[in-house]
C-alpha cells in the first residue's frame, strides 16, 4: 500500500534534500545562489536577480519604442508639435523649389533651397531610421522581415524615393555641374510627395473611399449619362459645323470642345460659328452642366454625411463606458435585493467562499 507520505514525497521529489514533506510541488533543479557580498537585497531581504534587471531594461526599451512609433505614426496633442515643424519644412520647400523658377529671385531662392535641402535630409534620415525601428513595437513588424514588410508601405516607398532624389540634388549642386544640375531640378518637386506623407494614416483618403464607394451607383449613373451628352453633343456640333469651320475639321477637334464647354471652362479656342451649330451648342450646354454638376453634388452630400455619422461615432464611444457602467451598478442593486431569492450575484459565490475564511480570521 502506498501511504501518505510517498504520496507527499512523490508529489515533491527531492523532499529529502529539501528537509521538507509538505506535499507541494518544487522544482529540484533550481537551488538558490549563496548570497554574495554586495549584492542588492529586495524588501524581504531576498537578493535581486539579475532577470529582474533585464526585465525593467526591456520594459523601458518597449515603452520607448511605443512612445515614438505613436508620435510619428499616430500622433496625439504634444506631438502634433512635430508634425507641424515638419509641415512648415515641406510647405518652405515647395515655395521656394517654386521661387526657383523665377528668373528674378532664382539665385537667392536657390542657395536657400540647397541649405533647406540638406537640413531635410538630415531630418527625415534620422525620422524613417526611428520610425523603422520604433516599428518594432507592433507584433507584425519585429525582426528583419517585419521592419522589410513595413519599409514597403506606400509611404515608406515614397519617403525612400524623396530622400534619394533630394541626396541625388545635394551631390550635382555640390558638384558644380550645371548639366547635372538642370537634368535633376525637376526631381526638387518631388517635395509635393512629401506633402501626401503628412496624411501617413490615410485618413483623409480612406473618407474619400468610403464616400465614393458608399455614393457609386449614384455617380456611375450621372457619369454615363454625361458622357453620352458629350458624345453625341460633340458629333451633331462636328456634322453642322465641318465644312464651314476649320476648328471642327475633325471629330477629335469636336470633343475637345465639348468637353471644355460642358464642364464650364470655356477656354474660347474653339467657337461654332454658324446659328445652328449655336443653337445645338446652347441647349447641350444647358443639358450637360446638370449631368456634368451630379457628381460634385453627390460628392458634396456624402461628405457631409459621413462627417455627421463620425461624430455620431465619437460621441457614442463617449457614452458608451458611462452607459456600461451605469446599467452594470443598476443590476447590481437589483440582484442584491433581499427580497429577490431566485437571483444569484455574481459574487455571492465568492462570498459563500471567503466568509468561513473571515470568520476563522476572526475568532484567531
Amino acid at each position: 500500500a502506498v501511504g501518505r507520505s510517498d504520496v507527499e514525497s512523490g508529489l515533491n521529489p527531492g523532499a529529502e534534500q529539501c528537509g521538507g514533506r509538505d506535499g507541494t510541488l518544487l522544482l529540484p533543479e533550481v537551488r538558490r545562489a549563496p548570497q554574495q557580498h554586495g549584492d542588492r537585497l529586495g524588501l524581504f531581504t531576498k537578493p535581486l536577480d539579475r532577470r529582474s534587471r533585464t526585465a525593467r531594461s526591456n520594459a523601458r526599451y518597449r515603452r520607448l519604442q511605443n512612445l515614438l512609433y505613436n508620435v510619428l505614426e499616430r500622433p496625439r496633442t504634444w506631438a502634433f508639435t512635430y508634425h507641424g515643424f515638419v509641415f512648415l519644412l515641406v510647405f518652405g520647400c515647395l515655395v521656394l523649389s517654386v521661387l526657383s523658377t523665377i528668373p528674378e529671385h532664382a539665385t537667392l531662392a536657390s542657395h536657400c533651397l540647397f541649405i533647406l535641402e540638406f537640413v531635410m535630409i538630415v531630418v527625415f534620415g534620422l525620422e524613417f531610421i526611428v520610425r523603422v525601428w520604433a516599428a518594432g513595437c507592433c507584433c507584425r513588424y519585429r525582426g528583419w522581415m517585419g521592419r522589410a514588410r513595413f519599409v514597403r508601405k506606400p509611404f515608406c516607398v515614397i519617403d525612400i524615393l524623396v530622400l534619394i532624389a533630394s541626396v541625388a540634388v545635394i551631390a550635382a549642386g555640390t558638384q558644380q555641374n550645371i548639366f547635372a544640375t538642370s537634368a535633376l531640378r525637376s526631381l526638387r518637386f518631388l517635395q509635393i510627395l512629401r506633402m501626401v506623407r503628412m496624411d501617413r494614416r490615410g485618413g483623409t483618403w480612406k473618407l474619400l473611399g468610403s464616400v465614393v464607394y458608399a455614393h457609386s451607383k449614384e455617380l456611375i449613373t450621372a457619369w454615363y449619362i454625361g458622357f453620352l451628352v458629350l458624345i453625341f453633343s460633340s458629333f451633331l456640333v462636328y456634322l453642322v459645323e465641318k465644312d464651314s469651320n476649320v476648328q471642327f475639321a475633325t471629330y477629335a477637334d469636336a470633343l475637345w470642345w465639348g468637353t471644355i464647354t460642358l464642364t464650364t471652362i470655356g477656354y474660347g479656342d474653339k467657337t461654332p460659328t454658324t446659328w445652328l451649330g449655336r443653337l445645338l451648342s446652347a441647349g447641350f450646354a444647358l443639358l450637360g452642366i446638370s449631368f456634368f454638376a451630379l457628381p460634385a453634388g453627390i460628392l458634396g452630400s456624402g461628405f457631409a454625411l459621413k462627417v455627421q455619422e463620425q461624430h455620431r461615432q465619437k460621441h457614442f464611444e463617449k457614452r458608451r463606458h458611462p452607459a456600461a457602467s451605469l446599467i452594470q451598478a443598476a443590476w447590481r442593486f437589483y440582484s442584491t435585493d433581499g427580497s429577490r431569492t431566485y437571483l444569484g450575484a455574481t459574487w455571492r459565490f465568492y462570498e459563500s467562499i471567503l466568509s468561513p475564511l473571515r470568520k476563522d480570521q476572526g475568532e484567531a
